[in-house]
């Protein structure tokens, strides 16, 4: 660890343009500068893990990538990595909660209003989502059986086209990131009822959390970090903590992370295992008991 590293480092990611892939840019920019090595992107959209699965554990091959690395085994067949036993965490790096939001024509101001529309209405409430498990899909999920109502999910192809469909009021409700809800809610053609977050944000401040508002429990947030590959001895681990964490917490990478509606962690690695498991029993009954498939 100490001489590391003495050759390039790639962090592999998603596609570019993503979130996984503007935090792994900006990890690279610092980690390029601290750690006087040059520090590469390398986009592989669905493939990145698979491909750091099978990567060295030398501390040169590095993985961003969110939420979906450790649901996905539990939304299809034959997912070519394991998520705990073909990586090693080395930070929780970001978190994005998402924002309850409802069309105007929807007459309630709070979550507990809502969830007693949607007793009284059941079947009769549409929620917006894209691609089947995506966070906006696993969050409407957990709120119908938590708060044990019947609402109907309508996918469309895309976040976009999500968002459309709540702003023309072809449905009552969505589970939409900060960022792409913030301008619509901010003219009034939506109205933000809650964040879906454990704890208030300032991405939105003011706004109060699902949980505290009348679904004690709730929380549904996309969670990004930095793995190796599994083996990956444990200075390396710790340098690597250590130097992400930083760049992290620099003033310039919270800024920009926050324009976008995504918040810096900065965990310990111990701390990114223990979240990733804990999700891991959450999310695989939602899925299972809602039947969510993404073939």
């Amino acid at each position: 660890a100490q001489n590391y590293p003495t050759r390039p480092v790639r962090i592999v990611t998603s596609e570019p343009g993503s979130t996984n892939d503007l935090v792994a840019r900006l990890i690279a920019q610092g980690l390029t500068v601290s750690l006087g090595r040059q520090v590469i992107v390398d986009n592989r959209a669905i493939r990145a893990g698979e491909v750091v699965a099978g990567a060295q554990p030398d501390g040169y091959t590095l993985l961003s990538y969110g939420t979906p690395l450790w649901i996905m085994p539990f939304l299809r067949d034959n997912v070519p990595w394991d998520p705990v036993r073909d990586f090693s965490p080395v930070t929780w790096a970001t978190s994005s909660p998402n924002i309850l939001v409802v069309h105007p024509s929807v007459r309630v101001n709070s979550v507990s209003e809502l969830i007693g529309m949607a007793k009284a209405r059941p079947g009769e409430l549409n929620y917006a989502t894209s691609s089947p498990g995506s966070a906006a899909h696993l969050a409407g999920e957990l709120f119908r059986v938590m708060a044990a109502v019947k609402i109907v999910r309508i996918a469309y192809k895309g976040t976009g086209t999500a968002l459309n469909g709540i702003v023309g009021g072809e449905v009552q409700l969505m589970f939409s990131t900060a960022a792409a809800a913030a301008p619509h809610i901010k003219s009034g053609r939506l109205r933000a009822l809650a964040v879906t977050s454990a704890q208030p944000t300032s991405l939105v401040p003011g706004l109060p959390t699902v949980a505290a508002s009348g679904l004690p429990g709730y929380e549904a947030i996309l969670i990004l970090g930095i793995f190796a590959p599994a083996g990956t001895p444990a200075a390396l681990l710790t340098r690597l903590n250590e130097e992400v964490v930083r760049t992290l917490n620099t003033a310039e990478v919270k800024e920009r992370l926050h324009k976008v509606g995504v918040e810096v962690v900065g965990s310990s690695p111990a701390q990114f295992a223990a979240k990733i498991r804990s999700e891991m029993a959450r999310w695989s009954k939602v899925i299972k008991d809602a039947g969510i498939r993404d073939e």
